[in-house]
């Protein structure tokens, strides 16, 4: 389909600020973005909206979507689960409507795999020790979890080069900017 909208995987560690980001362009009209609403198994942040931030779901209910195909991608983390339903993809794509997932460097992977068109973006902290304060600064986690963040976040940054483009937080304007620009290069082929 010519007038079919670009797949945009925006990944990277947790707490490198993708949402963060994604707050500053996501709005912007030119782009034609359609945000994708990922199911999850964790529970919902004050604030969050069912729909709007995650479809929230039971471990049973995630589990048959896997089962039944339904997901583009799904990954576990902390012990929470995490899935792209892959019907609402497609049809925001049809619409021409370029779809934006927001998801762990799991989850990227396995798009990676699946959709060879997917145009790929890595985020990644100025440092590990501003990464760590970003996570420690938002007080919602228990150090036990900061920990295994940490952790997990050294070993997705070792996978930035699998990505097309690699974007660094140290301004959240200026890798706004960048990830526009990227995206509205990608629109223009």
């Amino acid at each position: 389909m010519e007038n079919k909208g670009l797949l945009i995987v925006l990944s990277g560690p947790s707490g490198v600020g993708k949402g963060t980001i994604l707050k500053k362009f996501v709005n912007d009209p030119s782009l034609k973005l359609a945000f994708s609403v990922s199911m999850t198994t964790r529970a919902k942040r004050e604030g969050e909206e069912e729909g709007v931030n995650y479809y929230y779901v039971t471990k049973e209910r995630f589990q048959e979507a896997i089962d039944n195909g339904e997901l583009l991608e799904h990954a576990e983390f902390v012990g929470n689960c995490y899935g792209t339903p892959l019907k609402e993809v497609e049809r925001l794509r049809n619409e021409g409507k370029n779809v934006l997932l927001e998801i762990e460097v799991q989850g990227a992977q396995q798009v990676m795999a699946k959709a060879k068109d997917a145009l790929t973006i890595f985020i990644v902290p100025p440092s590990m020790e501003e990464l760590e304060k970003r996570i420690r600064g938002r007080g919602t986690e228990s150090n036990d979890v900061i920990e295994s963040r940490l952790a997990k976040a050294k070993g997705e940054l070792a996978l930035k080069d699998k990505y097309e483009y690699v974007v660094c937080n140290d301004d959240v304007d200026r890798a706004a900017s960048e990830i526009t620009n990227i995206i509205k290069k990608h629109m223009a082929k």
